[in-house]
């Protein structure tokens, strides 16, 4: 396939606001589906899985950005990632440090073979099939990989969620001065905030639908999954009214 219009959205605000909320859900659904509704890991994995498989074909169908569509992709995909880790923890004696590294390895290499094929990593040039590829498995990857971030945090090292999710927004403070007042090159930051926000979604999901012998509020994995997702909704409508208007008035003619 040749070139296609840019279909990821512009990074402004309401990403970052989606893109935590996502990984909030991808957390508590999970633990919803998996747990609440006793479907098993196994079970849930697959299903879930398959769900994103038939939502990125979809994806890969369009010809421009269409914010419900993307959204959904990111929203499956955070859940997804989520089992990934959960299934490995749960089936294997495999340590979540050993996980965090194999998961870290698996990125750098995704990264690595799509820059050597596209001599770029940047958001805004997903433009082709190639990179398009590229960019849902690198973002598959962060989701499972910031998951067993946030749980050997949070659980290994008895950090509780609500350290755990100051840590990872102090540290994305931090990538955010480097960015803003060092200028370091935006396309690192990007992806270093990208990753540190799934693991700061991850223990605030934690934190809000865990029990309080836990040592979360309690609200229960159903509670918060949705409201999180009401809120997401809200949001891609209002993006999706939003970019239909700029469509129409750039397709009109002059």
């Amino acid at each position: 396939m040749g070139k296609l219009l840019n279909r990821v959205p512009e990074v402004v605000a309401t990403f970052w606001i989606i893109k935590v909320l996502s990984t909030t859900v991808g957390e508590t659904f999970a633990d919803y589906l998996s747990g609440t509704l006793h479907f098993g890991l196994i079970n849930t994995s697959i299903a879930m899985g398959l769900l994103l498989v038939l939502a990125v074909i979809y994806q890969f169908r369009l010809k421009r950005y269409v914010p419900a569509m993307y959204w959904l992709v990111v929203v499956l995909t955070s859940i997804t990632g989520t089992l990934i880790t959960d299934c490995i923890v749960e089936n294997s004696s495999i340590s979540l440090i050993t996980i965090n590294l194999v998961f870290t390895a698996v990125l750098f290499t995704i990264f690595a073979f799509w820059y050597v094929n596209e001599q770029t990593l940047a958001m805004h040039s997903i433009n082709t099939a190639k990179r398009e590829g590229f960019y849902w498995a690198a973002i598959l990857c962060t989701f499972a990989l910031g998951t067993a971030t946030g749980d050997y945090l949070a659980e290994t090292l008895k950090l509780g969620y609500a350290q755990s999710a100051l840590f990872f927004a102090a540290s994305i403070a931090v990538v955010v001065f480097l960015r803003y007042a060092l200028k370091v090159n935006g396309v690192l930051t990007f992806w270093l905030v990208y990753i540190l926000t799934r693991p700061l979604g991850a223990s605030m999901g934690d934190l809000l639908s865990a029990s309080v012998d836990q040592g979360g509020l309690g609200f229960g994995p159903k509670n918060t999954s949705l409201l999180f997702l009401s809120i997401i909704t809200s949001l891609m409508i209002y993006l999706s009214l939003k970019h239909n208007k700029s469509v129409s008035l750039a397709d009109r003619p002059e």
